[in-house]
């Protein structure tokens, strides 16, 4: 009995993380009345599902961040060159758009809580995998296969959330739960920095890795205690079934442009975000001749930034719009990569302007979600939701290669830079041809869906 009990505690870490994250802290302490006093208006199926996806997003970015921390191991253990290098970090990315939009239209056959557990459950074991990679070209292989489940996660936790939260708390619901990206990146920071102050580094990169399977425990608890959305259930029972051809209802008749639109400013957004991340802690390590515990520190300070830039944007998000909050982050991405790279500053200037820097950057990603929901109607929402933020993964998972080549002929900071402000200029560009959708109604999004397309795969699909 006490054995089952210690399990059970176990599979519900997650949820007292979330409880304790996006009720306490962000609710208690904050007072009646207060700017973020809606939470105590959300129901309990609101505020499991937050829990939910907030778990499931901190999971995620625990084990995708592990990756950028052991890039200079890699790189001295097996010789291999920044390029190479990079073309692990982009393989991930690339696949995981694949990930995603498989994802997304599986979540709108299967639904969104289902997928949302497989997708969890794989990125989960193939981290714990590359603990045991030989050389290059595992690593590639496996850091590519991780790359679905870190995909489809997105696209499965971003849907679910957008139908469960009510139009009037939607954003900030939304961004309140892209805060897990923080906390689990500066939980993999600290594991790192705690790690590699203890073991020899051609050990603790793998025990990192390993460490990454924890997250699939997360799925017992999901299983348990979140159900389908009522959006999603109407739909499945009175829509037409979901076929191979469903992949690619984003490209249908109105939706084509739209989806063109988005998936272009979601390539700026995350281009430039990966071009900074992934080769942050490289930069600090060999540029500014950092250690591997100060490296990590220097980390926490920067993802101290990150939790405000999520928290900030999640504010904006229905404050000002989705629309003008992508847009000061994007001008604000632009000229702080600039400031950051180029500016002369000692460490201590660099640690302190780390902090603005990863805000702006960052406070650009809780509106995605709600502003792709509201883009979309029910019946495609999750394979278009998917493809948008996914595609523009993979378009934007080019640059961290792109930085890792032209950094053997420029120096690394400047090519960070160039690159990031280049993704950040796409993302103006892109954000000046899309409307605002703060406010819209997913029940009227439905009611002038235009009618299902004509034939489709979906016969041959049902007899694959």
């Amino acid at each position: 009995m006490q054995s089952g009990s210690a399990v059970g505690s176990l599979i519900r870490w997650p949820l007292l993380l979330g409880e304790l994250l996006i009720g306490t802290l962000l609710h208690r302490t904050i007072g009646e009345g207060a700017v973020l006093a809606w939470f105590g208006e959300l129901n309990a199926k609101e505020r499991r599902t937050m829990g939910a996806c907030f778990g499931g997003w901190a999971l995620d970015a625990f084990d995708v961040q592990m990756y950028s921390f052991v890039i200079p191991t890699v790189i001295a253990l097996w010789g291999l060159s920044r390029g190479e290098a990079g073309l692990i970090g982009t393989v991930t990315l690339l696949i995981s758009s694949l990930g995603g939009w498989f994802s997304g239209t599986l979540a709108d056959r299967f639904g969104r809580v289902r997928m949302l557990q497989i997708t969890i459950l794989w990125y989960s074991v193939f981290t714990f995998l590359c603990a045991f990679a030989q050389n290059f070209e595992q690593l590639f292989v496996l850091r590519a296969l991780h790359g679905l489940g870190f995909g489809g996660e997105w696209a499965a936790g971003a849907v679910l959330m957008g139908e469960v939260i009510r139009d009037k708390y939607r954003g900030r619901a939304v961004g309140i739960v892209q805060t897990g990206w923080a906390v689990g990146w500066g939980v993999s920071a600290l594991v790192y920095t705690a790690l590699y102050a203890f073991l020899p580094e051609a050990i603790a990169w793998r025990v990192l890795f390993a460490i990454g399977l924890l997250p699939a425990i997360l799925v017992f608890w999901i299983r348990r205690h979140i159900d389908e959305p009522e959006l999603f259930r109407s739909r499945r029972s009175t829509g037409p079934a979901v076929g191979l051809g469903h992949l690619f209802a984003a490209f249908r008749g109105s939706y084509l442009w739209t989806t063109v639109k988005v998936t272009l400013m979601v390539a700026g957004a995350q281009g430039g975000g990966y071009a900074l991340g992934l080769w942050m802690p490289t930069y600090l390590r060999t540029v500014r001749g950092l250690s591997a515990t100060t490296t990590g520190g220097f980390l926490l300070v920067q993802i101290l930034g990150a939790l405000f830039g999520f928290l900030l944007g999640s504010y904006l998000s229905d404050a000002i719009g989705r629309k003008w909050t992508f847009m000061w982050s994007a001008v604000g991405s632009l000229v702080m990569i600039l400031v950051y790279m180029f500016v002369p500053m000692g460490n201590t200037g660099l640690l302190l302007v780390g902090v603005p820097l990863f805000t702006v950057f960052l406070m650009k990603f809780p509106p995605m979600g709600p502003f792709m929901t509201e883009l979309y109607p029910t019946g495609v929402r999750g394979t278009a939701q998917g493809f948008c933020y996914n595609g523009g993964r993979a378009l934007g998972s080019f640059l961290p290669t792109l930085v890792g080549f032209v950094s053997e002929s420029l120096p690394l900071g400047a090519t960070i830079a160039l690159f990031s402000a280049f993704a950040s200029v796409i993302m103006i560009v892109t954000l000046l041809l899309l409307p605002e959708t703060r406010g819209r109604s997913l029940q009227s999004l439905d009611e002038a869906a235009p009618p299902t397309p004509g034939p489709t795969l979906a016969p041959i699909a049902e007899r694959l």
